[in-house]
């Protein structure tokens, strides 16, 4: 039982538990028992904090239904070895050396020491900043839907929102709040935080403490993840921003109508929530060809390392953009401020890409395959979205067959996961080999 196999089978065994759960009767607000497929499809989106589903989360599931949805979305959002160990730590055992490594391996960073309170300060950092999302979004709610249904709505989308899961209680997602500016600011802004990354807002609490305490040096330095990840985020989202506003603006069902500032916000709105939250304030099956086009480009790029969102990651792509920026200048080495890229993280970027190109190529031929009725942008857009977490739908996800919804749940735990580790599980430890073999050289390009 490897690391990498007991993160797999911890999400699985996660999913089974939200599969079981979501098909009591008291879970659907008919009563009845509820659909397998529908429970294992809506379980996976919630625990992969994808956000694609089959059936409106508001209406079909009751009380109880939402609240096991938004605990499996806690869940996923933090990680199976994050809530465990918690967990743990919360009865008072010991926190030992196999989950220092297994913490490692969920975070993607080579730390042992100070395991234990980052895993704390994952937490409170988590709960604080959903506390204050849930004091602003109740004050908007309430009034429209009351205190009491206002309170869970808060609740609900600010939980889901932190974890960039996608999944909403409005039937519309948030369309009918496309021109609310503290709706857009919020939800925005914990989307943002959500995907940037724990080490990131780490690394900026800790410089507030050093800087109210006077202690910042005047050449204080953040790390290069820190660096990489908070500038390939800011150019993302002003291209995204201005490449919607582009392609949509004439479009009459999504910006065409709005006035110029809502178009902006619009815009920003959906740049930010298509780097893998889900949620829209536009319909998705109504943007133009460009527009769908620039949103499966974001998707599969997706968020950033250690934090709640899928795709490739902004590290894996500033990786591979500046690989190839040396090798046109002729360069043998990737320079990033001014620190040298190691080979292996190289090689880990480019292994991450192919896995992941090569799967949403097979699963996006075999639902083709059973779908031929079904546009294939429709398809790849459906696929990426799984795949990167994000859960936005041109609307013909309930349309699946029960295949294809299989498939969708295969690459929304796969992208959740990740291709290396999930290929580390079934394959096991790498063994170290002491052959080297002789160099020799091949035509590229």
């Amino acid at each position: 039982m490897t690391i990498a196999r007991t993160i797999c089978l911890g999400f699985i065994a996660v999913i089974s538990v939200g599969t079981i759960l979501l098909m009591m009767p008291f879970a659907v607000e008919t009563g009845n028992w509820g659909s397998f497929i529908t429970a294992l499809f809506t379980s996976t989106s919630a625990v992969c904090v994808t956000g694609l589903i089959v059936v409106d989360t508001g209406t079909y599931f009751s009380f109880w239904g939402e609240l096991i949805i938004l605990c499996l979305i806690q869940i996923g959002g933090l990680g199976y070895m994050t809530t465990s160990t918690f967990l743990i730590l919360l009865i008072g055992k010991k926190f030992d050396f196999r989950q220092k490594i297994a913490i490692s391996e969920s975070f993607d960073r080579p730390f042992l020491q100070g395991s234990r309170n980052l895993v704390i300060s994952i937490f409170v950092t988590t709960f604080i900043l959903e506390i204050i999302a849930t004091i602003v979004l109740y004050s908007i709610f309430s009034q429209d839907y009351g205190w009491k249904q206002g309170l869970w709505l808060a609740i609900f989308h600010s939980v889901s929102a932190w974890n960039n899961a996608g999944f909403s209680l409005f039937p519309d997602s948030l369309i009918q709040y496309q021109s609310s500016i503290p709706i857009n600011i919020v939800i925005t802004a914990l989307i943002i935080l959500g995907g940037i990354g724990y080490q990131v807002i780490i690394e900026v609490f800790l410089w507030f403490l050093d800087f109210f305490k006077q202690k910042v040096h005047p050449h204080y330095e953040f790390s290069l993840n820190f660096k990489v990840v908070t500038r390939t985020t800011l150019i993302l989202l002003i291209l995204g921003t201005v490449g919607f506003f582009i392609t949509e603006l004439h479009n009459n069902n999504t910006l065409a109508e709005l006035p110029f500032k809502d178009k902006i916000i619009t815009a920003w709105f959906q740049s930010v929530t298509t780097r893998t939250a889900g949620f829209n304030s536009i319909d998705i099956g109504a943007m133009t060809k460009a527009g769908l086009f620039i949103t499966i480009g974001l998707m599969f790029i997706g968020a950033s390392p250690s934090g709640t969102g899928g795709g490739i990651k902004t590290t894996t792509l500033s990786i591979l953009y500046n690989s190839t920026k040396a090798v046109l200048r002729g360069q043998e080495q990737v320079v990033m401020h001014k620190r040298e890229v190691p080979v292996s993280l190289i090689l880990k970027a480019m292994a991450v890409v192919f896995g992941s190109g090569v799967t949403v190529v097979c699963i996006t031929f075999f639902i083709s395959l059973l779908h031929s009725d079904f546009e294939f942008q429709s398809i790849f857009f459906e696929v990426v979205s799984a795949f990167a977490t994000v859960g936005l739908s041109t609307g013909i996800t309930s349309s699946l067959s029960v295949l294809a919804k299989l498939a969708i749940v295969f690459t929304m735990y796969l992208g959740r996961v990740g291709v290396l580790l999930f290929m580390a599980a079934i394959v096991g430890d790498p063994q170290p080999s002491r052959i080297e073999y002789p160099e020799e050289n091949l035509l590229v390009g």
